[in-house]
C-alpha cells in the first residue's frame, strides 16, 4: 500500500454536507508526524442515459499554516457574493421543475400577486 493511501486512512474528525447532486466531505486527518490537516472533498453524482451513475471527486488539502488566510478569504468571497447577488439561487429558476412562489395581497376584494421588486437580468447572465 502506498504511503499516500496510508495517510488518507488517518481520519480524526469528519462532517458531511449533502447539497443536491453534490456532497462535500470535511475531514481532519493526521500526518505521519501526527500533525493535523483538513481535506475538503466535493463528490458530484453524474447519471448516464442508461440509468447508471458515477461520481467525480475533487479534493483540497488545507494545512494549518494556511487556515487563517483561507478562512479570511473564504469569508470575504462569500460576503461579496451575498452582498452583490443576495441569497436567492438564480440557477434554480432554470430547472425544469422550478415553481416560483408568489406572495399575494388583497386589494378591493381581488387577490393580486404581490410585486416587491424588479431585477433586470441581461441575456448573458442566463
Amino acid at each position: 500500500m502506498r504511503e499516500h493511501d496510508m495517510l488518507e486512512k488517518e481520519e480524526i474528525f469528519s462532517k458531511v454536507l449533502r447539497a443536491g447532486r453534490r456532497t462535500y466531505f470535511f475531514d481532519v486527518r493526521a500526518t505521519k508526524a501526527d500533525d493535523y490537516y483538513i481535506t475538503i472533498t466535493e463528490s458530484k453524482k453524474f447519471t448516464e442515459e442508461d440509468g447508471s451513475f458515477h461520481f467525480k471527486k475533487h479534493k483540497i488539502y488545507l494545512y494549518k499554516e494556511d487556515f487563517v488566510a483561507f478562512t479570511e478569504i473564504l469569508a470575504e468571497m462569500t460576503s461579496y457574493v451575498l452582498n452583490h447577488k443576495g441569497e436567492e439561487v438564480i440557477s434554480e429558476r432554470h430547472q425544469k421543475d422550478f415553481k416560483k412562489e408568489y406572495a399575494f395581497e388583497k386589494s378591493n376584494d381581488e387577490i393580486l400577486p404581490q410585486t416587491s421588486s424588479f431585477t433586470d437580468i441581461e441575456f448573458d447572465d442566463i
